[in-house]
């Protein structure tokens, strides 16, 4: 299952860690995903929502 906000989209982002010598390696960013059950649509069902959207109130929790 992917590691994607199902309600704004907010998925991980890639980059780079920067040592104190230059040199550089990949890192990945996850987003604070939780699996909550919500009422979308008129219907209940589970989500993988972002904690900002949870927060928001995006989403009405089941």
């Amino acid at each position: 299952m992917a590691k994607v906000c199902e309600i704004c989209g907010k998925r991980p982002e890639r980059g780079n860690v920067v040592s104190h010598s230059g040199r550089r390696s990949h890192r990945v960013r996850f987003p604070n995903l939780q699996r909550v059950r919500v009422f979308h649509e008129g219907r209940r069902k589970v989500m993988r929502v972002c904690t900002r959207c949870l927060k928001a109130g995006k989403v009405q929790k089941a």
